[in-house]
């Protein structure tokens, strides 16, 4: 009998020793089309190109395409299809769950593709599949200019794009979504698309808030806005046996602030740094994460009220926006274990807030943190036009991260987690953020969407990937899938 690529290609991957080269026929062609890496497992450099910042996961795909542009792209979607491989997309590889990577199947690596251009005349930013958010902010602040991005500077930009995306720009110019102009996509068929009000609109709704599911976008073009380079910002810290009270009024403060302030309550551990007092290190705290997207003047006074509570360190002040993009990387590390879970809530009442700081009580692990962020204002009103991130009236999203260093102490970490999730699931509206999905279950995908939209999504999921060969995402599939397997 005749194997099929697949086939062959998945045994070798079983069978041979890690340091063994697969060599087939039909790969070497394949390679033969890449300008990039094409890796399989016991090449140099295999082991570190499937690894992602997650390290709970641990999976080995047959073939790694690490492509430097939309033609290496092309050519990974056709070999992969042809071939029946799954395909795993990486942008900057920090999907929680995983699905930068497969096993078995084919990893399409975008992470050469990592350049920016910046025209500061049309206030506009296109950055490769691959870029982090940090080189965006550090192209665009030489202009004066950024656009809404992650909070994390080493998370990849396609991910977070396509799912919706926030951060401190967020309540004064919209959802990343908001703030897409263009994408260029390479879809299941091995088109390379523009996708854009005026080009493919279907295409372009779809990919504002509806993940991977479409294609793998190799360039996204993104609005820019007049930023700093200085704005007010940073962290206070208070004790944890001050958190109902610092919480209330956080509370209080969001429910009138302008759309340039954005506060943010975590409640986390202590870190080693020289800026907390020795005896508080380790010691649980709740954090006041601020950034004011105005003048540095406006901004002083909108911290007036955080300053008012007495924190036990205020870091709060002028500072560099690139800068306060980086300041909870070191809290976000590569390579240990971590797990996730997310709600929306609709408001934050004393109820939510009791019940949140009794939950984080039994916090298992130092690195873990529980994130209260406030919506509203641009959010709401979805400056960017029609796209399909719904749910735009949510108050607040809470985030839910565990992470821990040791592998053995997986299962009391994930439960703590699931639990606290489940303490604050009466209070929550029963919509869940499309990037904080997890595993609440095989149709977890449609409580991240509304009705209409989520039957617009499986619409346009049907014209550009009937097959489904795009499914290692947060996966809508395909209208003659929604009642199979």
């Amino acid at each position: 009998m005749v194997r099929t690529v697949k086939e062959r290609i998945v045994t070798e991957v079983q069978t041979r020793p890690t340091d063994a080269t697969l060599e087939d026929s039909s790969l070497q062609e394949f390679r033969a089309r890449m300008r990039g890496e094409v890796l399989t497992p016991g090449a140099a450099g295999y082991d570190e190109a499937r690894r992602i910042w997650n390290g709970m996961i641990n999976r080995k795909p047959a073939v790694i395409a690490r492509c430097t542009g939309a033609a290496d792209v092309i050519a990974a979607v056709n070999f992969a299809r042809d071939n029946e491989l799954e395909i795993a997309v990486r942008g900057g590889g920090h999907s929680l769950p995983g699905q930068s990577v497969c096993d078995g199947g084919m990893m399409i690596d975008l992470s050469p593709l990592t350049g920016v251009r910046v025209d500061p005349v049309k206030r506009t930013v296109r950055a490769g599949g691959g870029c982090l958010w940090g080189a965006i902010d550090h192209e665009a602040a030489a202009f004066g200019l950024a656009t809404v991005g992650g909070t994390v500077s080493h998370t990849g930009i396609g991910g977070l794009s396509l799912g919706g995306g926030f951060g401190w720009l967020a309540r004064k110019y919209g959802l990343v979504v908001d703030n897409l102009v263009s994408v260029d996509i390479v879809t299941a068929d091995g088109r390379l698309l523009t996708a854009s009000a005026d080009e493919n609109p279907d295409l372009f709704w779809a990919v504002r808030g509806g993940g991977g599911n479409f294609g793998v976008v190799t360039s996204f073009e993104y609005r820019a806005h007049e930023v700093g380079p200085i704005v007010v910002g940073g962290l206070a810290l208070f004790p944890a046996e001050r958190a109902t009270e610092i919480l209330r009024a956080f509370r209080d403060i969001m429910a009138t602030a302008p759309d340039e302030l954005t506060l943010a309550a975590v409640y986390m551990s202590a870190p080693p740094a020289p800026f907390v007092p020795q005896e508080a290190v380790g010691a649980p705290v709740l954090g006041i994460a601020a950034c004011y997207a105005g003048s540095v003047e406006d901004g002083q006074r909108a911290m007036e009220p955080v300053r008012a509570l007495h924190p036990m360190v205020d870091l709060i002040g002028p500072i560099p926006y690139g800068a306060l993009q980086t300041i909870i990387d070191k809290a976000n590390p590569h390579f240990i274990q971590y797990y996730n879970k997310g709600h929306y809530l609709s408001d934050l009442s004393d109820e939510v807030i009791d019940t949140f700081v009794a939950q984080a009580a039994g916090k298992t692990a130092p690195m873990s943190y529980m994130l209260l962020w406030p919506f509203r204002g641009a959010v709401a009103r979805s400056v960017g036009g029609d796209t399909a991130m719904g749910f735009r009236d949510t108050a607040y999203i809470l985030v839910l991260i565990s992470a821990w260093l040791d592998p053995a102490e997986s299962e009391r970490h994930v439960q703590w987690t699931r639990d606290v999730w489940t303490a604050l699931q009466p209070f929550a509206t029963g919509a869940i953020y499309v990037n904080d999905l997890n595993d609440e279950g095989p149709n977890q995908v449609m409580t991240a969407y509304e009705p209409a939209a989520f039957q617009r999504l499986i619409d346009v999921k049907t014209k550009y990937d009937p097959a489904n060969i795009f499914h290692m995402n947060q996966n809508i599939k395909p209208r003659s899938a929604q009642n199979g397997s």
